[in-house]
C-alpha cells in the first residue's frame, strides 16, 4: 500500500504537445518524456492518483493548418490523433519505468486505447493506474485545455498541474515582446480572463472557475517540478477562485467494478 504524504490524493496533469519534443523542433524526444515519466513513477510512490492530458501541438497545430486553408473541423480531428500519438508515447515511457497505465480516447481506436468513459477512468484511477486522455474531448473547436478542465472535474481532481514548455508560470507580458515581463504567483481565474493571460483558452478557464478548480501553471522542462507541485511547493503560478485554500479530499463516490 502506498503511503501519501502530499496534500493532494487525486490530480490532472496537463502536457502540451511542445513539452514533449525537447529542444527539436518537433515530433517527439524520448529523453524528455522518460524525465517526465521518471517524475510520474515518484508522484505514484507517494500514493498520488494521477490523470494525464496530453496536448499534440509537437505534431499538429490545427489553428495553423486551418489558417492555411484547412477546414477548421477537419484540422482539428487531425489535431485529435496527434494527441493519441503523444498518449502511446507517454504511456510506454512510464510502463518502462514500472508505471501501470490506460489510454482512454475520446475517440474509438480501440486497438491502441479504450473509449472514455468516467466511472472507467474513476475505477483505473482507484486500482493505482495512471490514465492517460487523449483526443481532446472528441469535438472540434474544442482545445485539449479544455479538455483538461473538463475531465478534471469529471473525475473528482483536486488541482490541474500545467505544465508549461520552457515558461515558469504566468507573466505579467509576453516575454517575446517585453523581455521585463514578470512571474505573477497567484491569481484568480475571473483576473486571467479578464486581463486576458495565456493560461488556458477562455472556455477552459471558465469552466475551472465554475467549479472551483485550481491550476498550478508551472515550468515542465524541470521534469522534478511535477513532483514538487504535489508535494505542494509553491512553483510558478497558482490560479484559484478567490484567496489560497487547502486541498479537500474528493468527494467522488467509488465506482463499480
Amino acid at each position: 500500500m502506498l503511503f501519501r504524504s502530499t496534500p493532494f490524493s487525486r490530480v490532472l496533469l496537463k502536457l502540451s504537445g511542445e513539452s514533449l519534443m525537447g529542444d527539436a523542433g518537433y515530433g517527439m524526444d524520448p529523453p524528455r518524456i522518460a524525465e517526465i515519466a521518471y517524475a510520474i513513477q515518484q508522484v505514484r510512490e507517494e500514493g498520488v492518483e494521477v490523470a494525464i492530458v496530453v496536448g499534440g501541438g509537437n505534431i499538429f497545430r490545427g489553428m495553423a493548418e486551418s489558417a492555411k486553408g484547412m477546414d477548421r473541423a477537419s484540422a482539428d480531428y487531425a489535431g485529435m490523433l496527434a494527441t493519441v500519438l503523444n498518449a502511446i508515447a507517454v504511456q510506454d515511457a512510464c510502463e518502462r519505468v514500472g508505471v501501470f497505465t490506460r489510454i482512454l480516447s475520446a475517440l474509438d481506436i480501440k486497438e491502441v486505447a479504450e473509449p472514455y468513459i468516467r466511472r472507467r477512468a474513476i475505477r483505473h484511477l482507484e486500482k493505482g493506474r495512471v490514465v492517460i486522455f487523449a483526443g481532446g474531448t472528441g469535438n472540434p473547436y474544442f482545445t485539449t485545455d479544455t479538455a483538461s478542465a473538463l475531465r478534471a472535474c469529471e473525475i473528482g481532481a483536486q488541482t490541474i498541474l500545467m505544465g508549461k514548455n520552457g515558461v515558469e508560470g504566468v507573466l505579467d507580458a509576453d516575454p517575446r515582446e517585453n523581455p521585463d515581463a514578470k512571474l505573477i504567483p497567484e491569481l484568480t481565474h475571473l483576473e486571467a480572463i479578464e486581463r486576458g493571460l495565456k493560461v488556458m483558452d477562455t472556455t477552459a478557464l471558465s469552466l475551472c472557475m465554475e467549479n472551483d478548480m485550481p491550476i498550478r501553471v508551472f515550468n515542465v522542462n524541470d521534469a522534478e517540478n511535477i513532483v514538487r507541485v504535489v508535494r505542494g511547493e509553491s512553483i510558478g503560478t497558482l490560479v484559484a477562485s478567490g484567496a489560497r485554500v487547502a486541498p479537500i479530499a474528493p468527494k467522488e463516490p467509488r465506482a463499480a467494478s
